[in-house]
């Protein structure tokens, strides 16, 4: 025993079993080594056998589908530490009819496993029946190595189950109109013209082609517009950019909303679409909600302008839209009419007659371009009138026009423009204007303001105060409370209706407009034109308000989406509080006494300064008021503290900071009690004999 130690690591024992001192486990010799016998069940039937080991260890519910078999059990995690709260795992195994040459598939049933989670499993249970080198296993061993790896595959990051395409929207890309007006004016040596109409319906238009550096100029100009147009339009309430970038709803005002039809007059924001290649393809409108009928003038209308208007930006386009949507709507119509109308071949007579009319084409036709269709000029096109021209390429998208009340725009007969207006300005466009953008207005031809309040904030110490009852041409007063700096208000009031949404301007010195308040606003029915007896409705932003007339019991209401205060300039009133003084230097340190702790030769135990509102200025005193100044003193409201030199709110007795006291030391005991003529018997020593007389005994003893 002890040469075989010496003289290796290993030795063959007695039985022929190879040992090694580095293994605990012995191996076998290699002639020893058997395969595992294979049950005659399994070599005659191994899809039976197999499906019988299933059936005695999980007792599932069995189903035949096509041949196949489909074993529904439940499997529980054998991991004591399993991490996740699953009691156990449903399975659905299929196994193939011709099995094992066709491999098994499991499907996952848990409700409360997300589908991501339960195809991880699936996948994981799928790689290992493939898996070479578990070629040979039973379907009973593959539940156990799916016990094993179950935590494995559901900490796996979950699998994909939608996939998210990104909608692209199309609407933007308008196509080639179906019919064109060709009009080809010819010379020959007989001047003879001929008008042809001929129809593209069958033909497509050709494919416009552009350089790298043209793409490029106008994917720089389309950035700069939309950001223009984002900057602007961004904080409106109905502002929405759809996510591909190329649809916008963009609200809008028509400017001559009554004018327009039935059908477009609740418009109150349209559908702008800005292709990828603007301004080489031009942009174009859709109004929701709206009748095709009614709708296909105006967008036909907006996008003619911008075929001729290719310098106009986009905000220049929506300007254009919100002053001329009423023209827009008929002219377009009127044109559609004159298209049908032409069909036969007209002689030269006729074209001269409509170009003397007014009635001309805009250009002649590109032999190149066929696709083009152009559109005669409406006669109301012609007609110009500088009082009424409109300019097209205004950048400023406002709500608040001055011209709502003229109506010569776009028809045929016009005043004399030396003739001055008729209507007098009722409001004086002074001041801080109201305005209420997106004014909704149902049953209600008018609208005023019966009772404004607001709430203002101080010029000099920026402290709100809140001014409640203004009324039409009547200025109030009021003071800082915290400053005592003194403003005045005033209200004009002006009308609210489907053209104007200007309430009002604001009178304001000292102070500065920063919300309104609840106010009382006086609605006209707009059946039978009687006003809301007063005071009125009371309403506020944002809130929906409905009521019934008096008169003829019709239903309306109206809403204030939101209110704006724009300063127009400065108020007419003269300034109430005079030209702002210098900063005083009284000379005293925060945190330390004031001269003598603020008495003075008058009052020998007032330890304060006060500041007089009649003049701003701090004095000891009234009586060094009165001797200082030359006009009475008024109620001094603010105080400086003795004890700590801090500037605060009238106390009677304490300061508000550092709590010291202002007037004298309190009486720790005696007979009248702060001169009230009172006995605190409790306070007073024991050697007062009146500590233990009783009530009226003096009397008696007279």
């Amino acid at each position: 025993m002890t040469g075989s130690s010496a003289t290796g690591a290993s030795r063959t024992g007695e039985y022929g079993m190879v040992q090694d001192r580095q293994q605990a486990v012995t191996k076998p010799a290699t002639s020893r080594v058997v395969s595992k016998p294979v049950p005659i069940t399994q070599a005659q039937n191994p899809r039976e056998y197999q499906l019988g080991q299933i059936r005695r260890r999980y007792s599932p519910k069995e189903t035949v589908q096509n041949g196949g078999t489909q074993l529904k059990f439940s499997l529980t995690p054998s991991d004591p530490n399993f991490p996740f709260e699953i009691s156990a795992l449903e399975c659905l195994l299929n196994v193939p009819k011709d099995y094992p040459l066709s491999r098994p598939s499991l499907k996952v049933g848990n409700q409360d496993i997300p589908r991501g989670f339960s195809i991880n499993v699936e996948d994981g249970f799928d790689k290992l029946t493939q898996d070479p080198k578990y070629s040979r296993t039973t379907l009973l061993e593959f539940m156990k190595l799916l016990d094993k790896n179950l935590e494995t595959f559901l900490s796996a990051p979950k699998a994909e189950t939608v996939k998210l395409v990104l909608n692209r929207d199309i609407r933007h890309l308008s196509s080639a109109p179906s019919k064109a007006l060709n009009i080809v004016a010819s010379s020959s040596k007989d001047e003879t013209v001929t008008n042809t109409v001929t129809s593209n319906a069958t033909s497509s238009a050709p494919v416009l082609s552009f350089t790298v550096q043209e793409k490029a100029e106008a994917a720089k100009r389309r950035e700069s517009e939309v950001r223009q147009l984002e900057a602007r339009m961004g904080r409106l309430p109905l502002y929405k950019k759809a996510s591909d970038g190329i649809a916008y709803t963009i609200p809008i005002l028509p400017r001559r909303q009554a004018d327009l039809p039935a059908g477009i007059k609740a418009v109150k924001s349209i559908q702008l679409f800005v292709p990828l290649l603007y301004p080489l393809h031009q942009c174009r409108i859709q109004l929701e909600g709206v009748d095709g009928d009614q709708s296909t003038p105006v967008e036909k209308g907006f996008e003619q302008k911008a075929k001729e208007q290719t310098g106009l930006n986009l905000m220049g386009h929506i300007n254009y839209l919100a002053q001329n949507m009423h023209n827009l709507a008929k002219t377009v119509i009127e044109s559609e009419k004159k298209h049908v109308a032409v069909t036969p071949p007209a002689p030269l007579e006729d074209v001269t007659s409509q170009m003397g009319s007014g009635i001309q084409p805009e250009g002649q036709r590109d032999p190149e371009r066929s696709h083009i269709q152009y559109i005669v000029r409406p006669a109301e096109w012609t007609i110009v009138n500088t009082g009424d021209v409109e300019t097209d390429s205004d950048d400023v998208y406002s709500y608040d026009t001055e011209d709502e009340s003229e109506d010569g725009e776009g028809e045929a007969s016009v005043t004399d423009q030396d003739q001055p207006s008729q209507v007098p300005t009722s409001t004086q466009e002074k001041g801080t204007a109201i305005s209420f953008p997106f004014m909704e207005l149902y049953g209600i031809e008018l609208l005023e303001i019966a009772s404004l309040n607001i709430a203002v904030k101080c010029e000099r110490c920026k402290d709100a105060t809140e001014i409640k009852g203004l009324k039409n041409g009547v200025a109030k007063s009021e003071s800082c409370k915290k400053c005592a700096a003194n403003f005045s208000i005033g209200f004009r009031r002006d009308f609210v209706h489907a053209n104007a949404t200007r309430a009002g301007f604001l009178d304001l010195e000292g102070c500065f407009v920063h919300d309104m308040l609840p106010s009382s606003f006086v609605p006209t029915c707009s059946q039978c034109s009687t006003s809301y007896p007063l005071p009125g409705i009371i309403s506020v932003q944002g809130e929906n308000t409905s009521n019934v007339c008096r008169e003829c019991h019709q239903k309306f209401s109206f809403k204030i989406p939101s209110v704006k205060f724009l300063r127009i300039t400065s108020s007419h009133l003269p300034p109430s509080s005079g030209p702002r003084r210098k900063k005083e230097s009284l000379g005293i340190i925060p945190g330390t006494e004031l001269p003598r702790r603020g008495r003075c030769g008058h009052y020998a135990k007032s330890y304060r300064w006060f500041r007089f509102s009649c003049c701003q200025k701090v004095y000891p005193c009234d009586k060094c008021h009165d001797e200082a100044e030359e006009h009475p003193n008024e109620w001094a409201n603010r105080m400086i503290c003795g004890w700590c030199s801090r500037e605060g709110n009238y106390r009677p007795e304490d300061c508000g900071s550092c709590r010291g006291v202002l007037i004298g030391k309190k009486s720790t005991g005696g007979f009248w009690e702060g001169g009230k003529g009172t006995r605190d018997k409790v306070k007073m020593s024991r050697k007062d004999k009146r500590k233990f007389r009783r009530p009226g005994a003096a009397n008696r003893a007279l």
